[in-house]
């Protein structure tokens, strides 16, 4: 029986099914058996109820049997560090 393909999202309801974690956008840096995607999203805070700062995840997702597995993930979790990594790889890549 062939798996119908999911189109993967790190957006999340809780149990009353009000959004908890909101997606923005995506970006997909690799495609194939095993795929690279970039998210950016926003958590609520419990207390407030407002959405915080937008963060990044980069996820690695593994196709197995026509069903995207996610195998690992890597959030950056401020602007701050979402800085120093850019400024890391801007001084790793210069050429």
């Amino acid at each position: 029986m062939e798996m119908e393909d999911v189109e993967p999202t790190v957006e999340m309801a809780d149990e009353t099914g009000e959004i908890v974690v909101k997606e923005l956008a995506k970006e997909y840096l690799s495609k194939g058996a095993w795929q690279t995607i970039m998210y950016l999203y926003q958590d609520k805070d419990k207390k407030t109820g407002e959405f915080g700062e937008p963060k990044v995840s980069i996820r690695r997702y593994q196709k197995v049997q026509g069903v995207l597995k996610q195998r690992s993930k890597f959030n950056v979790s401020s602007k701050a560090q979402a800085e120093a990594i850019i400024g890391m790889l801007k001084k790793w890549y210069e050429f």
